[in-house]
């Protein structure tokens, strides 16, 4: 038990749970994200590093509140040193005459003096590798190093998950003293090593439940359609539009998949506004072409109630019938929608998460398709079964996330991509601004809304932030009332507020009700407003590149001039990639160069792909390592059910293994 470790009182109990940290295998699992190196120096003008004995009685200083300042001398190899310390008081009762210590800080010749920002009461003669780890108020670094130290003295049971064949052929030190030297590392080539043995066994096994899950799919006999590939011609041959060459080789993707015996698990990728929606709506008419329905979820109401009208109206001349079930249906429009769809009478339900409640009855489920990232589980598929059908499923993303990545990450889905957006649409004009320039941008937002148009204001935060000075939108709100003296009507929005309130702002919004909508980036994920031509992003610096892009791909969604200006004073270099470049996957590629995976995928959130070592940037070829060796394994040890590998049955058991 976590609370049998020596040191873990209740407080400190308190404090690891809000680390995440509940068992002593989490403890010992919680890694430091850094190291500090310290190696000793010769005493000389500027920084230090210096081991000495105490000398002197340490004396406390109190100069003024909240300052103090400890002092006492170190004789050293070389000679005897004033050390200094500020606001350090409470260790006076932990320094003593006779004591070695070691002194980090800068040294000044003159004054013989070291102003000290840190002491370690250890002797330092080699070079040190100090374990740094993340911690919240009122724990630190340290302790938490003790922490496990403690808890590593009692010699816990930890799961090992490397195949000990991958073991010997990589050469890793086994898990045990891996464990031990990532916290206490010996020397910095031992240290890598047991790194490197860590992050490789994370990504085995992401990638062992990836490729299980793959080789689930290959096996599972889909449903049965034998309706001509050529019929969905008949609708795209309604539509009012073109189609671009990426749409149709995308609609052509997902009816063979259709058609195959085999069930269908397809991502659909494609950059904002490139036409991800009809081609969802093109393979729901070859779906019920074919005899069966379809369920298309969306992470809104609001969305799902414009996806509502704008699809019955396309359906409208086929005679499919399409419904939305939402959480303001009435209980007896409810009960109609649930008994037509359980007689087969409706084509496409349209909803929230809420289509997967148990009242929720398909005659005939055939395909789901997913909308806007929302990527099920298998726990979810195994809903869709337990509704009576092994159906097709269709994941579409906005995230134009690079293919390299995106063929591991997603590596049990079939992928289409859409680069090439719809004719007609201009691109959106990119600008960056500084703060100072506020009174031109207010300038340029009211011209736009003196043409009828409607302007977008985001910001990082939603309230302020007293150890901020970063926008927020409710600040922000107060402003733009000022500002225009009342007379624009201004709109907020902000994940803090109800669902209802949401919506109506929304609605209000495109309706033209408020021609300003200050937000956060709720909106990345929302309804058209064709009117909106302008958006203003302010602390730009604070997002990655990638959720810029998908939040100006709320403009631009008509013939109208858009602009985008990015308010910013710092990190100009880094958001001229948005000023250059409207390619969502160019912009994907230099984000994920800049700052990483999880702002790239949003994966910090998602569960599976939250690595306490790795790191997707830089990881990448160890990933790939991962994935072929995890293919392997699971070719070698399908048959006997993994009976040598309990720990991997676990795993597929937690998965909802699928027969």
């Amino acid at each position: 038990m976590l609370k049998d470790i020596k040191g873990v009182g209740p407080k400190t109990l308190s404090l690891l749970n809000k680390l995440g940290i509940y068992t002593v295998e989490d403890l010992v699992d919680y890694f430091p994200f850094r190291y500090n190196t310290i190696a000793p120096t010769r005493l000389e003008e500027g920084e230090v590093v210096i081991t000495g004995i105490i000398e002197t009685m340490p004396m406390t200083t109190y100069i003024k509140r909240n300052l103090n300042k400890l002092s006492f001398r170190i004789e050293t190899d070389e000679q005897l040193v004033n050390v200094t310390i500020f606001n350090r008081a409470f260790m006076k009762n932990n320094l003593r005459r006779g004591m070695t210590v070691t002194v980090l800080g800068e040294y000044d010749e003159k004054r013989n003096t070291i102003t000290a920002n840190n002491i370690m009461l250890k002797e330092i003669t080699d070079t040190y590798i100090e374990p740094v780890y993340h911690v919240t108020s009122g724990i630190t670094s340290k302790l938490v190093g003790n922490l496990v130290k403690n808890a590593l003295d009692t010699n816990p049971t930890i799961t090992d998950y490397i195949p000990e064949h991958l073991v010997e052929k990589y050469d890793y030190p086994d898990k045990n003293s891996a464990t031990r030297l990532i916290h206490n590392p010996e020397d910095l080539s031992s240290m890598d090593r047991a790194i490197e043995r860590s992050k490789y066994e994370e990504l085995f096994r992401f990638m062992f439940k990836i490729n299980y899950l793959k080789s689930c799919r290959t096996e599972v006999d889909g449903l049965f359609r034998d309706t001509s590939e050529e019929k969905v011609d008949d609708f795209i041959n309604s539509l009012s539009f073109n189609l671009t060459p990426d749409q149709t080789s995308a609609i052509r993707d997902i009816v063979r998949d259709l058609k195959s015996s085999k069930r269908m698990n397809r991502l659909l990728l494609g950059d904002v506004g490139s036409g991800k929606t009809i081609v969802a709506v093109a393979s729901v008419y070859y779906n019920a072409m074919s005899g069966y329905q379809s369920a298309l979820l969306v992470p809104t109401e609001i969305l799902a109630t414009q996806h509502y009208f704008n699809i019955a109206e396309l359906f409208k001349k086929f005679g499919l019938r399409v419904e939305l079930l939402k959480g303001k249906t009435s209980k007896k429009e409810r009960e109609v929608i649930l008994g037509d769809l359980a007689n087969g009478e409706i084509d496409l339900l349209i909803g929230t998460h809420a289509v997967l409640e148990d009242d929720v009855v398909f005659k005939n489920l055939g395909l789901v398709i997913t909308d806007e990232q929302h990527r099920f589980g298998v726990n979810q598929r195994s809903t869709f079964q337990n509704k009576g059908t092994l159906s097709d499923v269709l994941y579409m993303s906005a995230t134009p996330i690079p293919r390299t990545y995106a063929l591991t990450i997603y590596g049990d889905m079939e992928i289409s991509i859409i680069k090439t957006k719809p004719s007609g649409r201009k691109e959106v004009k990119t600008e960056l601004a500084k703060t100072k320039e506020i009174k031109s941008i207010l300038s340029k937002m009211l011209e736009e809304i003196k043409l009828g148009h409607e302007v977008y204001v985001v910001c990082p935060l939603i309230e302020p932030d007293e150890e901020s000075t970063t926008m927020d939108a409710v600040t922000m709100k107060d402003k733009l009332d000022k500002a225009f003296n009342g007379k624009v009507p201004i709109g907020l929005l902000h994940g803090r507020m109800k669902p209802d309130e949401k919506e109506k702002a929304m609605l209000d919004f495109k309706e033209g009700k408020t021609r300003v909508l200050v937000s956060t980036t709720v909106i990345e994920v929302g309804v058209d407003v064709p009117n909106a031509t302008m958006m203003v992003i302010f602390n730009a610096e604070r997002f990655g590149l990638a959720s810029m892009h998908q939040l100006r791909g709320r403009i631009g969604r008509n013939s109208l001039e858009s602009t985008c200006i990015l308010v910013s004073d710092k990190n100009a270099e880094r958001l001229k990639v948005l000023c250059n470049s409207s390619d969502g996957f160019y912009i994907s590629e230099e984000d994920f160069k800049m700052r990483g995976e999880g702002d790239l995928f949003g994966v910090r959130q998602s569960g599976d792909m939250v690595f306490k070592m790795a790191n997707l940037k830089t990881d990448i070829k160890l990933l790939t390592v991962a994935n072929v060796d995890s293919s392997e394994f699971i070719a070698l040890n399908r048959e006997n059910d993994f009976e040598d590998y309990p720990e991997y049955a676990r795993i597929i058991d937690e998965l909802g293994h699928i027969d």
